[in-house]
């Protein structure tokens, strides 16, 4: 593979809706540049980009992947990239290393949530789009209601650089609206096509469609616009000209068609990618911070001239290596290089250089300002890191993932399913930056957090497949908390005598509820010694884990103040251990006198919905004891902020899929605890019973 300088790279992220065909797609373009002996198949199995088994065996894209070819004498770089709702966030890390958009559209659904949200991250990364309709040998499919959708849901300026010929099974090429060429196609899929005149039946339609990107192309600059007052039209040279710069700057968004599986209109695809695409480049450089003032601003621009600095925005993991994708974003990398993190300030060593090709690498001797190269072996260098020269050192802010919308108890199903899932379940954490894992303090159960129910299923499916561990899923308790409400005081003493030395504790405490969030408070009021100072921590102790069992349900009592007010010792029969038996039976006298109450976690929840269904997400929200806090509008969609108790939102990732019809999403994370209602308490403290974790029931 030739090394390819700043100017001739170019990083394609291709983004929009699951199944509108970007694996496919991606195939063709590879299979177009030669980079591949056969255009591969997601419905066999023999995509590049698809080589995970898990993804194969659903036909689903499940991660990032880079693959590349040469075209036109440049390298392009494709970004391929998941569309389904559990896995849409892999974009994001794309996009941050890319500088160029590809939406691809589905012909017959049109542009779909998954496009909005996919041009939705590619505006929040300030980057141009290209449009790719794919599927135009499907059945009802229509270009026209694609350009008005793009313009009014996705905020575009669309405009047309090709037209289908031919509908549905009879699409056998496309129109080149630039050069007012047809290219007619060979349905065999090899791509190959000739040139001839516009049929007749679209000479018109090329016509308007040339016009009005002259039109759009002459807006963009003031000289243009005079040029074309003047003379009706801009030549071709300045049409050419004119068009990266527009994109570039966002002031229209070419629009290209074909079909990715019958490798129609993919070479155009390329020639458009390579002519107007911006290069690295074109974005001025990236803003880094100083590794040990993270005020002060340490920008680089995408030259060779300066230091290296790369970011990894991607870890993947084949079970014999750990490979971190790099976009090298200044200076030139070389193998058996010492490099620094810039965020945690390790060294490492790189031994070796590797362009990605889907799961295959091949080694290079180095990388220019703007490529992406995989980097093996690195000791201490994670997703979101910063690598650079020892004596320039930056970091790079990460890309920000949002919190995880559901949470699963996940059980080994065995003894040696324990011992291996901590180190199976990191490593999935290292290549997947959505996923959360930790252990509840409160309830003792493992917690696996992902965007939705597919998401956390395919990862139970990738831990039994990749790393043997089986796990069982279930439903997450909920941290309750207990407390009390009033003051009190209690006389516990612990006596036992068995005939040699026995055990005597006496306290005298005070037990007086705080306002919530206080969390525990121990007094000593202790005067004159009855009860030595080596004793008087036990029965605190004592208390404490008295209060970690419960009083109502089992949960953790909280927000409590004891004072030790008296008491007695024996000289000899008194130790440690009896005042904190003593602490435990002050704990359970006092819980027997006061009015106990269960406290139930509140999350900060918002809801972002389609406007049209934003009075119904409230009505729900409502129904699980929510309390509305406000609502804004961005764009076409509302954001709801409401308080919520989270045992109410365990289901709503399904709930709001229905709602709003799979275009709803949303993100909470913990506000504060609340007293519950009664009804709720009594539920609780009835299946706390059930489980065995209390006595009898209390008054609540």
């Amino acid at each position: 593979m030739n090394i390819f300088a700043t100017p001739h790279l170019r990083n394609v992220a291709l983004v929009g809706h699951g199944h509108a065909g970007k694996t496919s797609l991606t195939a063709a373009m590879l299979y177009t540049m030669g980079a591949t002996p056969r255009l591969g198949k997601v419905a066999d199995g023999t995509t590049v980009t698809d080589f995970d088994e898990v993804a194969v065996a659903h036909q689903l894209s499940t991660h990032l992947s880079v693959a590349r070819g040469v075209w036109r004498d440049h390298k392009i770089n494709l970004l391929d990239t998941p569309g389904a709702p559990a896995f849409m966030l892999e974009s994001r890390p794309a996009l941050r290393a890319a500088e160029t958009a590809l939406l691809v559209i589905d012909a017959h659904n049109g542009v779909e949530i998954g496009t909005e949200q996919a041009r939705q991250y590619a505006a929040e990364f300030n980057l141009p789009c290209f449009v790719f309709i794919n599927k135009l040998d499907k059945e009802q499919t229509d270009v026209g209601a694609c350009l008005t959708a793009l313009a009014e849901a996705c905020d575009l300026r669309p405009v047309l650089l090709q037209l289908p010929i031919g509908t549905e099974k009879h699409f056998r090429g496309v129109a080149d609206v630039l050069r007012q060429r047809a290219l007619l196609y060979q349905p065999d899929g090899s791509g190959t096509f000739t040139e001839d005149n516009i049929p007749t039946s679209l000479t018109e339609a090329v016509a308007k469609a040339r016009e009005t990107l002259i039109e759009r192309v002459a807006e963009t600059d003031d000289r243009l616009l005079e040029a074309f007052f003047e003379r009706g039209t801009l030549t071709d040279e300045e049409l050419f000209a004119a068009l990266p710069k527009a994109i570039a700057a966002h002031l229209l968004t070419p629009v290209l068609v074909g079909s990715a599986t019958l490798n129609i209109g993919i070479a155009p695809l390329l020639d458009a990618l390579t002519r107007f695409a911006p290069d690295p480049a074109h974005v001025g450089g990236w803003l880094g911070t100083s590794p040990l003032d993270a005020d002060l601003v340490s920008p680089r621009h995408v030259t060779d001239d300066e230091p290296f600095a790369g970011y990894v925005f991607k870890t993947l993991d084949d079970q014999f290596n750990r490979i971190s994708l790099c976009k090298v974003v200044s200076g030139v990398l070389r193998a058996d290089t010492l490099v620094v993190n810039g965020g945690r300030g390790s060294l490492e060593k790189i031994a070796a250089l590797y362009l990605p090709q889907g799961k295959q690498l091949e080694k290079i001797t180095e990388v220019h300002a703007g490529d992406i190269v995989a980097l093996t072996k690195l000791k201490d260098t994670h997703t979101g890191d910063t690598l650079c020269d020892k004596s320039a050192p930056v970091r790079f802010a990460p890309v920000a993932m949002p919190e995880p919308a559901i949470a699963f108890a996940i059980k080994p199903k065995s003894r040696a399913d324990e011992d291996k899932l901590s180190g199976a379940v990191g490593k999935l954490l290292e290549q997947d930056a959505t996923l959360r894992y930790a252990r509840d303090p409160q309830t003792k159960e493992f917690i696996l957090s992902g965007c939705n129910q597919q998401h956390i299923e395919l990862t139970v499916e990738r831990l039994q497949k990749w790393y043997g561990v089986e796990v069982a899923l279930q439903a997450p308790k909920v941290a309750y908390l207990e407390t009390f409400k009033g003051r009190v005081e209690v006389h516990a003493r612990h006596k036992k005598q068995t005939g040699g030395r026995g055990q005597f504790g006496d306290c005298k405490c005070v037990f007086e509820a705080l306002p919530p969030g206080t969390g525990f408070r121990f007094v000593d009021k202790i005067v004159g010694g009855v009860i030595p100072q080596q004793f008087r921590p036990a029965v605190e102790k004592g208390i404490v884990e008295a209060a970690e069992q419960g009083a109502l349900a089992g949960y953790p009592v909280v927000d409590f103040q004891v004072e030790l007010v008296d008491g007695s010792y024996h000289t000899v029969d008194s130790d440690e251990l009896s005042f904190r038996l003593a602490g435990r039976k002050a704990f359970r006298a006092a819980m027997e006198k006061v009015k106990l109450v269960l406290l139930e976690p509140i999350m900060q929840v918002e809801v972002s919905v389609p406007s049209e269904v934003a009075g119904d997400a409230m009505s729900d929200l409502s129904t699980r004891r929510g309390r509305i806090l406000g609502i804004s509008a961005k764009g076409n969609r509302q954001i709801i902020a409401a308080h919520v108790p989270l045992g109410e939102m365990l289901s709503y990732a399904t709930a709001l899929n229905s709602l709003a019809s799979g275009r709803g999403s949303y993100a909470m994370r913990f506000a504060r605890y609340d007293e519950a209602p009664p009804q709720v308490a009594q539920r609780v403290v009835a299946e706390a019973q059930a489980a065995g974790r209390v006595r009898a029931l209390e008054e609540v």
